[in-house]
């Protein structure tokens, strides 16, 4: 809860710069790195994207997830009980979906490479978390770059349920045993991102994505069980150290399958997180900021709404952030909201969603935007 203005953030997956990517590139491609280079590298690029987050007037930073080749592949190397196979791999979900038939001439020349396979991951043994050193490698850069400073740090993390649609289980051979085999592993992280005292964001975009391809009953079962895993993997962390981010997809496409909000906002107060990162800027859902009229956010909890968008090369005006800060603010109470962005700005290490100058003009259009609405919201009193 804040008091005094709007304050920012981002929603993770920020562009990488050259060097990041340099590595990311090696490693797919099998190529030996220095891994002391790697690590000096990784600390000195952290640094310096927190202290750009800094100068571009965002309080609540992360690291980029500058040491994740994606928002969620990067489990893969850090979860025991997985093997890659090319052999066996069902069609993805990801294709099937009724967007992609209605526009199947725009998805074959926007995504020309999306049906070639790259292989899949197999559940082979029952999931456990190996990932610790790693993990800390990355806390230990973030908590570097912003000591010191009056900033706080966040770091992404996948939800069981967005993670099990990009795995083939050969072993639980039962849904629910599987979803809650991935959360305890998942919880593992989850702790330690909270105690060590930073910020845990839980990425779950298949929770929009699965509505389209189920019937009505079905979709409510399937995420009934997937909220269920999340809060068991959530257990024992506090509110106030957690938020959950939802959107409709990073990609540049049509979206018109996409859920209403207020289809499915019901099912999103169920996660037991403090806050909640959601899509409110790109032209699909900006006019749901309707919806807090009649729905009001839980007591103690905060919005997080995207004012600025990852899927357009246009920066958006200061003073159309203001607007959006404002209207939603206005409903939902200036103190619990947190001006932030629709989703990261790459979709993975090697895929950015605008160019790197375009996504820096963005977050400082929104902390003017910021600085703006809070003028608004908190008036000066005459004396």
């Amino acid at each position: 809860m804040f008091s005094d203005r709007i304050h920012t953030t981002h929603v993770g997956s920020l562009v990488r710069t050259p060097a990041v990517a340099a590595y990311v590139r090696a490693r797919q491609d099998n190529v030996a790195v220095d891994e002391d280079a790697y690590a000096a590298m990784l600390r000195s690029e952290v640094e310096q994207v927190v202290r750009r987050q800094s100068e571009a007037g965002i309080d609540i930073v992360n690291d980029g997830e500058y040491g994740k080749r994606s928002f969620h592949e990067y489990v893969v190397e850090r979860m025991g009980g997985l093997e890659h196979r090319f052999e066996g791999v069902p069609t993805r979900a990801h294709f099937t979906g009724p967007e992609r038939k209605q526009f199947a001439a725009f998805y074959a020349e926007y995504e020309p490479n999306s049906t070639v396979s790259r292989g899949a991951w197999f559940i082979v043994e029952p999931l456990t978390y190996r990932g610790h050193a790693l993990l800390q490698r990355d806390i230990a850069n973030l908590k570097r770059a912003i000591a010191g400073t009056s900033q706080r740090g966040f770091m992404t993390v996948i939800a069981p349920g967005s993670l099990d649609t990009n795995l083939i289980d050969l072993t639980y051979n039962d849904e629910e045993k599987r979803l809650f085999g991935i959360a305890g592993a998942l919880r593992e992280e989850y702790r330690a991102i909270a105690d060590a005292g930073l910020i845990l964001q839980i990425d779950d975009p298949w929770i929009t994505g699965m509505h389209e391809r189920l019937s009505a009953s079905d979709y409510e079962r399937w995420v009934d069980l997937r909220i269920a895993a999340l809060n068991y993997a959530l257990e024992g962390i506090p509110l106030e150290q957690t938020r959950y981010h939802l959107c409709w997809g990073s990609w540049n496409g049509p979206h018109v399958a996409d859920v209403p909000l207020k289809d499915i906002v019901r099912y999103v107060f169920r996660v037991q997180a403090g806050a909640y990162s959601i899509e409110a800027a790109n032209p699909r859902h900006e006019h749901e900021w309707r919806l807090w009229e009649t729905v009001r956010l839980p007591e103690g909890k905060t919005l997080i709404p995207g004012l600025v968008s990852h899927a357009t090369n246009v920066v958006e005006h200061p003073e159309l952030v203001a607007e959006r800060i404002v209207r939603i603010a206005k409903l939902v109470g200036r103190e619990n909201v947190i001006a932030g962005t629709d989703c990261g700005f790459a979709q993975s290490a090697l895929k950015g969603r605008v160019h790197s100058s375009i996504m820096w003009a963005k977050l400082e259009s929104l902390t003017a935007g910021a600085r703006l609405a809070s003028a608004e919201l908190w008036p000066r009193t005459e004396t």
